[in-house]
């Protein structure tokens, strides 16, 4: 599967949880969301705890960008190993 779809698969599956989130609480708790992601994602507690960090502090247009040098770089996996 090549970049472009693998992103658009994850952004509808993490909207997709997003949504379900919100619609059970009303708003949606980071703690909550780091929960399910380490529970149902394959993600380790620190991973989730991460990336809803970096989504909070750098945004969509930081991200976008980094995420297009590292596939440029071929960095499929980063430095930190996550």
């Amino acid at each position: 599967m090549n970049e472009r779809r693998l992103l658009k698969s994850t952004v509808c599956e993490y909207e997709s949880l997003l949504h379900s989130l919100e619609q059970d609480s009303g708003q949606l708790n980071a703690d909550r969301l780091v929960e399910h992601l380490s529970h149902s994602h394959d993600w380790t507690r620190r991973g989730a705890e991460e990336i809803v960090w970096l989504a909070n502090a750098y945004g969509a247009f930081m991200l976008r960008n980094a995420l297009a040098l590292a596939i440029a770089l071929k960095k499929e996996d980063g430095d930190l190993r996550y």
